[in-house]
Formats: C-alpha cells, sequence, structure tokens
C-alpha cells in the first residue's frame, strides 16, 4: 500500500471511529474505586464489527505526551468498566500507558439488543474493536498495543491473541476459560455428555418460552442473601458484588445476571484451540488459593505443552505468575492488596517497545 492509499485509509478508519455515538454515558465518576491525580480520565465509544457501538473510559499519564503504548482491559465476566477492568486500567495509566477499560457488547454502557448476552466470537471481536479503535489513535503507537483480560475476559483475550497479531503482549487476571466451565462444570464435575445434553435441552426450552413471552428470563446474579451452604467461592464473589467493596448497579452479576439462554454457544465452543499458536508474549496471573487457578493452568499447557501445578512456571514468552495466598476475588480489586500491577506494567513496558 503507497504512502497516499495509507493515509486515506486511516482517514477512513478514523472518521468512522469518530461517527456520532447513540450512546447516553454517565458523565459523574461513579466507580468502585477513586479518581487517581496521575491520569486523565474521559469517557470514548467505538463500533465492533458486527456495527455495536462499545462505551469505554480512558485512563492516560496525567501531563504526558503520546504517542504511547497502549492496553484495552475488559472483565470480569458480568463485571462492568466501572469495576475491576476501570482499576486496571487506571494503574497502567499511572504507569506511563494510555489505557481504556470497556463494557463488552449487551452489557454495562455499551450498545446492543437485546441486553445480557455472550458468546465467544463476539466478545473475542469486542477485544479486536477495542485494538481497531487504539491502532487509528494520534495519541497511541500502533505497533506498541496489548490487551489485559480479567476473569473470564482472560479466556476472552488469550483467544483473541491467538487470532490477532497486532496484539503485541497479553495479560490474563484470574482467567476463567468460560466455555471450558459451561461444557465440563467445576473441575469437570459435569464433564459428560448426558449433562451437557441435559443443558442443550434446558436452554432450548427456555427459548421458546423467551420467545412466546417475548421477554428474556434472567438468570440471576450472585446469590443474596448467601446461604449457609454456600461454597467458599461464592461467598468470595460475593463479598465483591453484593457490598459496597464492588457493588455496582449496571452489573450483572452485582443485580440480575446474564440473560438465562446469554451463554448457550459456550456449550459448543472450545475457547482456546489455537492457543498453542500464539507468537507474542502471554502472562498468566492467578491466586494460589483461587477455586480457578486450573483455568489458568491449563492455558499455560495450552500454550507451552507444560503441565503446572501451584506455583510459578515460564517458558519461552509465555508465563504464569501464581500468587501467594491469593483468592480469585482478591485480584478483582487492591483491598487484599496482592494484585502485581508493577509486575504487570513492567510486562507490557518490556513487551510494547
Amino acid at each position: 500500500m503507497n504512502k497516499s492509499i495509507a493515509t486515506l485509509a486511516t482517514a477512513a478508519c478514523a472518521a468512522f471511529a469518530a461517527s456520532a455515538s447513540a450512546l447516553e454515558l454517565t458523565q459523574e465518576w461513579d466507580k468502585t474505586f477513586p479518581l487517581s491525580d496521575k491520569v486523565e480520565h474521559s469517557k470514548i465509544t467505538f463500533r465492533n464489527r458486527f456495527g455495536i457501538e462499545l462505551a469505554a473510559d480512558l485512563y492516560k499519564p496525567k501531563g504526558a505526551e503520546g504517542p504511547f503504548a497502549a492496553v484495552a482491559v475488559s472483565g470480569p465476566f458480568g463485571a462492568v468498566k466501572e469495576q475491576s477492568s476501570g482499576l486496571y486500567a487506571q494503574h497502567l495509566a499511572e504507569n506511563g500507558f494510555l489505557a481504556i477499560a470497556f463494557d463488552p457488547s449487551f452489557t454495562g454502557e455499551s450498545g446492543g439488543e437485546p441486553r445480557r448476552m455472550a458468546s465467544p466470537d463476539l466478545n473475542t471481536e469486542d477485544f479486536l474493536a477495542a485494538v481497531d479503535c487504539l491502532s487509528v489513535r494520534p495519541d497511541v503507537d500502533p505497533g506498541r498495543i496489548g490487551i489485559l483480560g480479567i476473569c473470564g475476559w482472560g479466556g476472552m483475550a488469550v483467544n483473541a491473541a491467538a487470532l490477532d497479531p497486532r496484539i503485541k503482549a497479553t495479560v490474563a487476571s484470574t482467567m476463567y476459560d468460560m466455555t471450558k466451565v459451561t461444557r465440563e462444570g467445576y473441575f469437570g464435575s459435569d464433564d459428560t455428555t448426558a449433562k451437557r445434553m441435559a443443558a442443550r435441552r434446558a436452554m432450548a426450552a427456555q427459548r421458546t418460552e423467551d420467545y412466546r413471552n417475548g421477554t428474556y428470563k434472567r438468570a440471576g446474579g450472585v446469590v443474596d442473601p448467601l446461604p449457609d451452604d454456600a461454597p467458599w467461592f461464592v461467598k468470595d464473589y460475593h463479598a465483591y458484588y453484593k457490598t459496597p467493596r464492588g457493588f455496582h448497579p449496571r452489573s450483572g452479576n452485582s443485580t440480575d445476571g446474564w440473560n438465562a439462554i446469554g451463554c448457550q454457544s459456550f456449550l459448543n465452543m472450545p475457547l482456546l484451540s489455537y492457543a498453542h499458536e500464539i507468537e507474542t508474549p502471554v502472562l498468566l496471573v492467578h491466586g494460589e488459593k483461587a477455586h480457578s487457578r486450573y483455568f489458568s493452568e491449563y492455558a499455560f499447557e495450552k500454550m507451552t505443552g507444560l503441565s503446572v501445578r501451584g506455583e510459578s512456571a515460564k517458558a519461552g514468552n509465555k508465563e504464569l505468575l501464581v500468587i501467594p495466598g491469593a483468592s480469585h476475588v482478591d485480584l478483582y480489586d487492591d483491598v487484599a492488596g496482592v494484585i502485581p500491577h508493577d509486575r504487570i506494567a513492567a510486562f507490557f513496558r518490556d513487551n510494547l517497545k
């Protein structure tokens, strides 16, 4: 592509990205964490290839001039950008990056109807659309873009890294592979054809009922109040999503959850099928005590062929960092003081240069 054509193409992309927004975005600070005096914050929107407009909070170092290395952040699954992803993005901006925390399609302040739907393809695409947006910003170096996914969006981030070579570095924190847990149950407890067929029949019946009623039944967010026999990891979620620590009214996990059929396609989709083909650096961060640690161990094995249990490991440009004593939700916010923000910033600094 010659220089004049490239210039025209960039201008066309920028014009597309800057088209009028149909979203109504809250302008007040309504995050679950305080605004840092070291960053500048603004709100932006961008569109994915399905035409859905996504809302994002943009954080960059106060008073600094670009072009910056940039990172797109999303997650956890069922959360909004005012929760964990915004906190991670703000810390990255404090460390010199331009970072955006975005709401995935059909959630939060982002567009898409009906609300609270998800799919491996669509949510991987949301990350790629964020890279589209960052790639044409004049204050971003398009050759220095990374992504960071938290919880369920950790799995989406790994899948995005396998799909898009524009992504030069990837972090997945306290990750879930949402397709694996949907197919198999926790720890493979429901990994049978009979269990999957029962789930498919239930989803199919619910689709008929939803269509008949003209509405979508919600599956419910984190259970509240907690039953006496709740598993400890449910208590971990409750301590974040259902208390002032992490509650947000736009978060499905804090309120009424996904649509009951919202994750139907996860049953048949192995998300990390091509994780072994990722050429760029990946850092997996997980808590030693997290019920979900096996997802990061599984992802590390898919990428490297090495099986590890309960300890940090590195092979080539792939690394699993296990945080001693940390639970799954400890890596959502700074309450436990265990999120390795400096380590994550150093990883991006080393690999986005």
